[in-house]
């Protein structure tokens, strides 16, 4: 299966838009998808500091989002998605937290998009390894894209 290609309007040059920082508005960005699977059911989402101390230090994970070609942004705080979608335990306790690295020190953060052939039977009360776990076999792509912040 072809990678799954992603374009993110919060992310420009490579970096984080301040609006969808933990020093902005902590705004989810707007994630828009392309070469997606016509049997993707779902989507996923997990958003890392990939220059954390703590190896893949998780910000955001959200699952169950109905498959499409984008991910909407300014999802909102709460275990459940409107519209369909869990989000789980990470940095951002059942919500997206956006980058906010120490000041003067520049953080590279990952987004990347599982799309699965399914819906997880899965507790919000789920971190990244979990999902992981239970999604391993029903990811007919993923894509990722990266951006840095510094303030």
């Amino acid at each position: 299966m072809e990678l799954l290609r992603i374009r993110c309007p919060g992310i420009e040059g490579g970096k984080f838009l301040l609006d969808h920082t933990g020093r902005g508005r902590d705004l989810s960005p707007e994630l828009l998808l392309e070469n997606l699977s016509p049997e993707a059911v779902t989507l996923a989402v997990t958003l890392e500091d990939l220059s954390h101390p703590i190896k893949g230090f998780t910000h955001w994970l959200v699952w169950n989002l109905p498959a499409s070609g984008r991910v909407p942004g300014a999802i909102p705080a709460g275990r459940t998605v409107s519209g369909g979608g869990v989000q789980g335990v990470a940095y951002g306790l059942h919500r997206y937290a956006g980058p906010k690295p120490p000041r003067h020190t520049r953080h590279t953060y990952r987004f990347t998009v599982y799309a699965l052939d399914c819906a997880l039977d899965l507790s919000s009360s789920a971190r990244k390894k979990a999902f992981l776990r239970k999604a391993e076999e029903h990811i007919l792509q993923s894509g990722s894209i990266t951006g840095t912040f510094q303030l």
